[in-house]
């Protein structure tokens, strides 16, 4: 009742399709979540994506979960798959709560592995090295599997990665993040 309301008061926001997709997935209603995006459809509405930007030697690069458009995304994905065996090797373990989709688990983690952090962070550790600080501006709030993530990866490659999502700047330094785990 309360999501027929808020579609009448913002037929055409975004946000709030989005927001109703989130619900129905965490509770795993399947068929109302693709009713819903059937409607977004039918309404023209579009779901804001994803993506992480950074700037290396003057550069700007940025980077959309999956993404393969860079010339150098044969050596990410490779770096991105090293860095992961690193990082279980330090406690990683995929957290896919937040992964809405109505997928096999393993599917989800692959979803996860591929998120727009995780590839910026291994382009900027090609390019860098380990020991830096890596800069990522994203527009989304960062999910919290890519906030584990980059705990560890600033504890296990010895740099410190600040990231501005949309909602604060995260500040990894040691295996810690200056938010407190509250974001």
């Amino acid at each position: 009742m309360a999501a027929k309301q808020i579609l009448e008061l913002e037929p055409e926001n975004g946000v709030v399709y989005v927001l109703l997709c989130n619900i129905y997935a965490a509770c795993k209603r399947w068929e109302i979540l693709r009713q819903v995006k059937k409607i977004m459809m039918e309404r023209g509405i579009k779901k804001t994506s994803g993506c992480s930007l950074m700037e290396l030697n003057g550069n700007a690069y940025e980077f959309v979960v999956g993404d393969q458009s860079h010339p150098q995304y044969k050596e990410i994905y490779a770096k991105l798959e090293n860095m992961m065996q690193d990082l279980i090797k330090a406690g990683y373990s995929p957290n896919s709560s937040e992964v809405f989709l109505d997928l096999r688990e393993v599917d989800k983690e692959t979803t996860l592995y591929q998120h727009s952090e995780k590839l910026a962070i291994a382009y900027a550790l090609i390019s860098l090295g380990p020991g830096v600080t890596i800069r990522i501006v994203k527009n989304l709030r960062m999910c919290v599997d890519c906030h584990h993530m980059a705990k560890l990866v600033s504890e296990a490659y010895n740099g410190e990665l600040i990231v501005r999502d949309k909602t604060r700047f995260h500040h990894f330094r040691h295996g810690s993040c200056s938010c407190s785990n509250f974001w």
